[in-house]
């Protein structure tokens, strides 16, 4: 498989948004952050609806990615 195919399949599977917001680089990695955060949400109740994974340990991993969205967010753009 190519890297461009890899590239699409990745771009197909987890598309990323330009960023539109007032420009500064805590703006900027809190969106990445952001984005990454609603990705993996999206994973883990896809993985929980098909049965793969028990709701009480998605409950637990959305927690845990959600606490450290706080952090970020605490981090970058509450200083």
């Amino acid at each position: 498989m190519s890297r461009d195919s890899d590239l699409s399949k990745e771009n197909f599977l987890a598309p990323r948004t330009p960023f539109r917001g007032e420009f500064s680089p805590e703006h900027l990695a809190f969106d990445a952050n952001l984005q990454e955060f609603a990705q993996r949400i999206s994973i883990l109740c896809n993985l929980e609806t098909a049965g793969k994974i028990p709701p009480d340990e998605a409950y637990q991993r959305i927690k845990q990615l959600w606490n450290e969205l706080r952090e970020s967010k605490h981090n970058l753009l509450d200083s």
